[in-house]
């Protein structure tokens, strides 16, 4: 299975991420799954990658050719895919991927994380979309979205089309 990666970038991103974001990587690879992601070296990116790298597995970076002038190329990926758009990479991760991680990231983690999630709402596709709640950093959002629900801003059946795990064997038994 091909999986796609949302996550941070960020250099600064906190070590008890990025320690169960190599596990991740690590998994994804034992399992004889692959990885798809926006080829970044730091954050959670990177450490997922590195974890399905250095476990044997198959790593897709998807970025656009100036994503260099912010993040560093992750060096080992298998395949390395340079488009011209942001919106190219966003709808080569849709071609290109069977299922959707989302880990902590900042905004353009939720960006991703909401196209998708709009677009599978928008029956564009049918894919599992899985919303990594490491150390219940997505708590306070999960909660937003079920009071936008609540008072009706969102739509009934809207917030069942994506899961939420709070761990890597909830990630692994959604996914099998």
């Amino acid at each position: 299975m091909k999986i796609c990666l949302y996550g941070s970038g960020s250099k600064d991103t906190p070590k008890e991420f990025t320690d169960v974001g190599y596990e991740l990587g690590s998994r994804i690879a034992q399992n004889n799954h692959s990885l798809v992601f926006g080829g970044g070296n730091d954050g959670m990116m990177g450490a997922v990658a590195l974890g399905v790298f250095e476990n044997g597995g198959n790593v897709t970076g998807i970025a656009p050719e100036w994503i260099v002038e912010f993040d560093d190329d992750f060096k080992n990926c298998s395949e390395y895919i340079k488009t011209e758009s942001m919106d190219e990479r966003k709808n080569l991760f849709l071609e290109k991927s069977d299922v959707f991680i989302i880990v902590p990231g900042g905004i353009g983690t939720l960006d991703e994380f909401f196209e998708v999630l709009t677009l599978k709402y928008l029956h564009r596709h049918s894919k599992k979309i899985i919303l990594f709640n490491i150390n219940h950093f997505y708590d306070k959002m999960v909660d937003m979205l079920e009071d936008m629900h609540n008072q009706g801003l969102i739509r009934h059946g809207a917030l069942d089309i994506f899961d939420v795990a709070n761990s890597l064997d909830e990630v692994f038994d959604l996914i099998d």
